[in-house]
């Protein structure tokens, strides 16, 4: 009796506080936003930041009352609601996207994969020099050895066309693109290119959550992607669920087609949980076994914490040199990490990922309508197209004859000034900030040219290798920087901001 009344005593209480924190986050976190005035001129507008409300301000504190802390029953469901958004088999928690991206490259090298196809020092991951750096830092941190091709000016995404250059049969095992600022990639010819080879793809998806592409249900067949195509075909009876089948095309979220693929949950990112990030398994389980055990400091064991003995042989097992039936949850098959994030974070991101399609719609809005306010000054700045789009006239666009489509959750506005513009990138870039609008580079512009790299090559020449002269990954760092799309934006900002871009290529090339 005294136990049952304690538990109802403590659910009474738990819930008044977490009515109570509801209304304390609608008093210091809701309110005052309602309460700005924008001042153009004056008031801040922000390129990205967190979007959220009293929901995920009571899901943390009720997590936290809960006082578990680390991964847990919150973790295991963003896990699995994050798998059946994007369409994968699995999603792994981490404590970062940089971490994700490090995790996926690590799975690589694990002795549990075919001979053939493990990553191993000195082998060759093809990359693009255009970029964030921690895309290409985990290749050089499990001893491979990165390969840089070219970025396309004007929206960042690599150059494919130098994939076959870049290959050396010998050598190269797997292939890591972003979806640049929420734009994929030409998906279709680098699984083409994948496939010809036997190659891994890892597709950096940090900033491109809920962005999706589709191909002819043809070409999907030609490049073996059975695994979307059944996915899709359940489906059939939920047209709002991807993958699924439109008109002759399949139509998947990025994040899902290549092996693996990365996300980031940092405050900039499409939804935030504050640092994190995840691993999404699109199809290959053994690929996922290997990430949780880097992930979870190289251990053979694959127990939640908490949890003991799901295999029921915890305590018979012979590995390595080991006393037989040494403890399975101590026993160790890979060189790991400590990556885990929290679940109070993960119960964050569970409340955030129930609004990404409103976040995607906002952010598809917010470009749309920079987009067409900037028409008129086409021939000072070059514009981001989607993938596949060869123009855009009238609010549509105009796309080419691959039958192959991208549907961008646009994590930035790219502005690209044209050469005889009369004035800089960085000319802008400083008259933005003294209208106190915020922009941002395109990451590390071109990364070979970075100081870490540089150093590298001089220190260890062959640490790296270059396919082309990158002039692409060169016009985009002296040329380009993005603006907000992100939902936070209002109306009045969008306004301002592509007033300020008008009237700074109007005047701003005058003396």
């Amino acid at each position: 009796m005294a136990s049952t009344m304690r538990d109802k005593d403590a659910e009474l209480i738990r819930a008044e506080i977490l009515e109570l924190t509801a209304r304390y986050a609608r008093v210091v976190h809701s309110a005052p936003k309602k309460a700005v005035v924008f001042r153009p001129g004056e008031t801040n507008v922000p390129y990205a930041g967190r979007l959220f409300d009293e929901e995920e301000v009571t899901a943390g504190v009720s997590s936290m009352l809960d006082f578990w802390l680390t991964l847990g029953a919150e973790g295991s469901a963003f896990e699995d609601e994050l798998a059946r958004y994007l369409g994968v088999r699995r999603c792994i928690l981490t404590n970062s996207g940089s971490s994700a991206n490090l995790l996926a490259l690590a799975a690589l090298t694990s002795h549990r994969l075919p001979k053939e196809r493990r990553l191993r020092h000195g082998d060759e991951v093809i990359t693009t020099a255009a970029g964030f750096p921690t895309t290409v830092a985990p290749i050089l941190q499990v001893g491979a050895v990165p390969v840089f091709i070219d970025g396309v000016p004007g929206h960042g995404n690599a150059a494919v066309e130098h994939l076959e250059r870049a290959y050396d049969p010998a050598k190269t095992r797997a292939v890591i693109l972003a979806h640049a600022l929420g734009n994929p990639f030409k998906l279709e010819e680098v699984l083409a290119f994948c496939r010809r080879h036997d190659l891994w793809l890892i597709e950096d998806n940090c900033d491109a959550l809920g962005s999706s592409y589709s191909m002819p249900l043809e070409v999907a067949r030609n490049l073996d992607l059975s695994h979307l195509l059944q996915r899709a075909e359940l489906n059939r009876d939920m047209p709002q669920v991807l993958p699924r089948l439109e008109q002759g095309l399949l139509v998947a979220h990025t994040g899902s087609w290549g092996d693996l693929s990365t996300q980031s949950f940092y405050p900039p990112h499409h939804i935030t949980m504050g640092e994190g990030g995840a691993v999404n398994v699109v199809e290959n389980e053994l690929l996922g076994s290997c990430v949780e055990s880097f992930r979870d400091w190289g251990r053979d064991c694959w127990c939640p914490s908490g949890q003991d003995n799901t295999c029921a042989r915890r305590f018979d097992r012979q590995l390595g040199t080991l006393p037989h039936g040494y403890d399975h949850k101590y026993t160790y098959s890979h060189l790991g990490y400590n990556l885990k994030p929290l679940d109070i974070q993960a119960a964050i991101g569970r409340v955030q990922l129930r609004k990404i399609e409103a976040f995607t719609t906002a952010r598809k809005a917010n470009w749309a309508y920079l987009r067409s306010r900037l028409r008129e000054v086409e021939g000072i700045f070059e514009f981001t197209l989607p993938t596949h789009a060869s123009a855009w006239r009238a609010g549509e666009f105009i796309w080419d004859d691959s039958g192959c489509r991208a549907d961008c959750s646009w994590f930035g506005f790219m502005v690209t000034v044209r050469p005889g513009a009369g004035f800089s990138r960085n000319t802008l870039a400083r008259h933005l900030d003294a209208q106190r609008i915020a922009s941002r580079m395109f990451f590390g512009g071109n990364l070979v040219r970075q100081p870490a790299f540089v150093r590298l090559g001089q220190e260890r020449p062959d640490a790296f290798r270059i396919v082309g002269p990158l002039a692409g990954a060169d016009a985009i760092m002296e040329r380009s920087l993005f603006l907000g799309t992100y939902p936070g934006l209002t109306s009045a900002m969008l306004e301002y901001v592509a007033d300020t871009l008008v009237a700074f290529a109007e005047k701003g090339n005058q003396p």
